[in-house]
């Protein structure tokens, strides 16, 4: 079997992986089949990924309801 070789060293790959546990948390959450198209869609018409496209939509959300209150 050969060996795949990753376009990353391994201390590439450590020193991502210790950044991700020491500052970045992650959210996981699932929406209805046939849903996501919508999102992928309106996340590449906003010229975003798929995680800036929900940050900013939910930062937005919380901007509004924060003028409200």
């Amino acid at each position: 079997m050969e060996d795949k070789k990753s376009r990353y060293t391994e201390a590439q790959n450590r020193a991502t992986q210790k950044y991700q546990r020491e500052k970045l948390e992650q959210i996981n959450f699932r929406i209805r089949k046939g849903e996501k198209q919508k999102y992928v869609a309106a996340a590449a018409a906003a010229g975003l990924s798929m995680a800036q496209f929900f940050i900013s939509a939910a930062d937005e959300k919380i901007e509004r309801e924060e003028r409200k209150a």
